[in-house]
């Protein structure tokens, strides 16, 4: 006979403990805690037989047709998906509130629908009008792109019945809701139900589906972590909603690399790609102005020159400020350390402030000759030629060490018309520097002496 015990178990995120508690211990809700009764079965499970048609076969047997990419019609998002959307496959694409996840994915759908395909938008967060209106200033008007406004999930999978679309979008997960789960929609146990319910359609029909992603205030997706392992594909939509630029990232794909990255504007009609986006970065500028050097930095397989500004200021202030922006700050304070102690620059009397052109984030230790030269280039008040690019990792000791893809990082300086290219070929700071300043000297006179 089968056997009951009593448990407890959370309403919003399914958490059971043998006793009662007030506080959920793994998402923190209050009252949240219930008294149900389990049955455990008393025998143990029985295998089944297996049919023809789901018997296991050599890997040889299988046809790869059913993993055929199909373009979408947007080179950049293709670019990340590893080649476009792969039927059945289901995507995630989170961001920041109003970065443009549903701007893109509008632009998806139309470009579908614009093919012959019949898509399915539901909204979730707004009504039919706003995206209507929304799509008729992106241009993005179609016959065969069907929207729907819905929040329950019964009713979702009912407008997929009537519809029959080729491809889903989801607006988003955390907003949809099913009756048959407790709790909240957007709590994990909704979200955990809504994906995996959308998840098992998308693989009985082969049916791709687009979701977008609520993410929290660390950037990390809201919900429980099953939903990234659910999925086949994790994009990030990333971008500051101050400039129009905007980079897509996958962090996780199961038909392609992760290492690519797209690139797109945000622009009054809408959101556009940009397919060559190596003068983003760089000052339009035809003068020389000291406190600046360009780097070529990788996002994913694409090298992008990158201009570091730096602008030192005398300061009577007993703790001098160190300002940055797009670049990390303690790895601007480890260089400004390294400067004043191995290339004898004083810079504990000055403030110190470090930008980057475009808006563009560089975390990688490859931008730190950059990063330095320009700080030595505002320090001394020299200006280095419009043909002079910087790439290198420093250590403590003031060594120039080797950076990952080189040789891309080169030749993509070299086909922007940089001739001058510092890299690890000069073994020490003082030496990279030395022949920095050595390319201006005909003009700015003697090369500097800190």
């Amino acid at each position: 006979m089968a056997k009951t015990q009593s448990s407890f178990r959370c309403t919003e995120c399914g958490w059971t403990t043998l006793k009662w508690a007030g506080r959920c211990a793994e998402c923190q809700a209050w009252g949240t805690v219930i008294d149900v009764m389990d049955v455990a079965p008393s025998r143990s499970v029985r295998p089944l037989a297996v049919s023809d048609a789901r018997a296991a076969k050599p890997i040889t047997a299988i046809s790869a047709d059913e993993v055929a990419h199909w373009p979408s019609g947007i080179a950049e998002f293709d670019r990340v998906l590893g080649g476009g959307i792969v039927p059945g496959a289901t995507i995630l694409l989170s961001g920041e509130p109003g970065v443009g996840k549903s701007t893109l994915l509008l632009e998806v759908a139309s470009k579908a629908a614009a093919s012959g395909m019949r898509v399915l938008y539901v909204t979730a967060e707004e009504s039919v009008s706003q995206v209507r209106l929304r799509a008729q200033r992106t241009g993005a008007l179609q016959s065969e792109l069907f929207l729907a406004a819905e929040t329950d999930l019964a009713t979702i999978l009912g407008q997929i019945d009537q519809v029959q679309p080729n491809l889903l979008i989801v607006d988003s997960v955390q907003t949809v809701s099913s009756s048959l789960t407790d709790g909240l929609a957007g709590g994990p146990a909704q979200v955990r139900e809504v994906a995996a319910t959308l998840i098992r359609v998308s693989k009985d029909r082969n049916l791709p589906v687009l979701l977008v992603g609520h993410v929290t205030k660390d950037g990390s997706i809201a919900g429980p972590r099953l939903l990234e392992h659910l999925v086949d594909v994790v994009c990030q939509f990333e971008g500051d909603r101050q400039t129009s630029l905007r980079f897509v990232r996958a962090h996780k794909n199961r038909f392609g690399p992760t290492d690519e990255v797209g690139c797109f504007e945000m622009t009054g009609d809408g959101i556009a790609e940009v397919s060559d986006p190596s003068g983003l970065f760089l000052s339009r500028g035809t003068v020389a102005v000291s406190g600046t050097c360009v780097t070529v930095a990788v996002e994913g397989r694409r090298a992008l020159p990158v201009e570091v500004q730096a602008l030192i200021v005398k300061t009577s202030a007993p703790n001098p400020r160190r300002v940055t922006n797009g670049v990390d700050a303690s790895r601007v304070a480890m260089l400004l350390a390294v400067l004043e102690r191995r290339a004898g620059m004083k810079l504990s009397e000055s403030d110190v402030y470090v930008s980057t052109v475009g808006g563009i984030r560089l975390t990688e230790p490859g931008a730190d000759l950059a990063i330095a030269l320009a700080i030595a280039s505002a320090f001394s008040d020299r200006a280095f030629p419009g043909t002079l690019a910087a790439v290198g990792e420093i250590s403590l000791a003031g060594e120039i060490r080797p950076v990952s893809q080189a040789k891309q990082r080169v030749a993509e300086a070299k086909r922007l018309g940089f001739s001058t290219i510092i890299d690890a070929d000069s073994s020490h700071l003082r030496e990279a520097m030395r022949r920095a300043f050595a390319s201006a000297i005909t003009e700015q006179g003697d090369v500097p002496v800190f």
